[in-house]
């Protein structure tokens, strides 16, 4: 999104406004001053009113604007405000910097959130349970529907605001970095670590070292899923977590009647009882400064973090995916999940 197309000279024209409103996407302009400073927000419901009162197409638009305009800066960026400013109906709205002038422009009906966190996608696999289909494509680029497996991960992260993305890649690397580039097409900016060998599934992790926020989140990039990560993050912080771990639901049904004994007696019992129980589903927040804690370019998986934070006593929650997931490890995932992304709103 061209910032310039949405500004407009609080000396400017109401039939200035007009003719520039008609060429935007979403009827809001953004009165600035000689410094481009935003000084009010201007959209064509507020034209039609003041013109119906009597205003003169000639006159300029600062008269008319609505100068206690909604914004974002580093102060307010939370997803509870970010909420408010959708329930209000707003549809575009300006990120403004310390001295407030607009540093970007977000459009609330395509982002779910705005979170203040980073990203890393794992994408260094071999993908060898999917020979032959992966010995000229590296896994998460294998189509599914109409694009990449790994492209509905990148972009589910974008649309809750998520801008700084990192992609950790090994084998068939330059083939994913050919398809994302640096992420400008998608209004992001996308990094590359290399693995020359393999480091598990978050050592890679350790080679970072321009995580701009807090909190991380790393993913597999062969997962298919509609994880909240708004939910997800909120469950973080709230739980004043170290680490969350999203989980899948994994129940089992005993097929008879279950006793409950204590002393060798038996106490009562339960007929054809489920029981719930939680997997890895390979999708973690973490606080940046355990990342940083983690042994340069050596191995590890999401599981030793977990066990050393145990052992140190940390705080590790779990985050249960209420929608759809699909890890696509095998022939039979990724043909359930070509047949499962048809019936999926995209």
């Amino acid at each position: 999104m061209n910032i310039e197309n949405y500004l407009i000279c609080r000396n400017a024209t109401i039939m200035d406004a007009l003719k520039q409103l008609n060429t935007t996407q979403t009827f809001t302009l953004f009165v600035v001053d000689e410094e481009k400073k935003v000084i009010g927000a201007l959209t064509d419901g507020d034209i039609r009113r003041a013109l119906i009162a009597g205003v003169s197409m000639e006159d300029n638009v600062y008269s008319i604007c609505l100068k206690s305009f909604r914004y974002v800066d580093d102060k307010s960026n939370t997803p509870k405000y970010i909420r408010t400013l959708k329930d209000l109906g707003i549809r575009l709205v300006p990120y403004l910097s310390a001295d407030g002038k607009i540093e970007k422009l977000i459009d609330l009906q395509k982002m779910f959130a705005l979170l203040p966190i980073d990203a890393v996608v794992m994408a260094g696999g071999r993908g060898e349970r999917l020979r032959p289909l992966t010995d000229i494509m590296p896994k998460p680029l294998l189509p599914l529907g109409n694009k990449p497996i790994m492209e509905y991960n990148i972009d589910r992260i974008i649309s809750y605001g998520i801008e700084n993305i990192t992609i950790s890649v090994r084998y068939l690397g330059e083939q994913i970095k050919d398809y994302f580039g640096d992420g400008t097409a998608k209004g992001a900016c996308i990094h590359y670590v290399d693995e020359d060998r393999p480091l598990g599934t978050l050592g890679a992790v350790s080679k970072i070292g321009h995580f701009t926020n807090e909190v991380v989140l790393v993913m597999n990039s062969d997962l298919f899923t509609d994880i909240d990560l708004e939910e997800f993050y909120l469950h973080f912080c709230e739980t004043n977590a170290d680490m969350a771990v999203a989980s899948i639901p994994y129940n089992v049904t005993v097929p008879y009647a279950v006793m409950q004994t204590s002393d060798g007696l038996i106490r009562d019992f339960e007929e054809k009882p489920t029981y719930t129980y939680y997997s890895n589903g390979g999708i973690y927040l973490i606080k940046r400064a355990i990342l940083e804690k983690l042994e340069k370019d050596e191995r590890c998986d999401a599981t030793d973090l977990m066990q050393r934070l145990i052992n140190e006593g940390k705080r590790i929650t779990y985050f249960p995916i209420v929608g759809y997931w699909i890890d696509i490890g095998k022939p039979e995932d990724y043909k359930k999940a070509q047949e499962f992304i048809k019936y999926v709103k995209r």
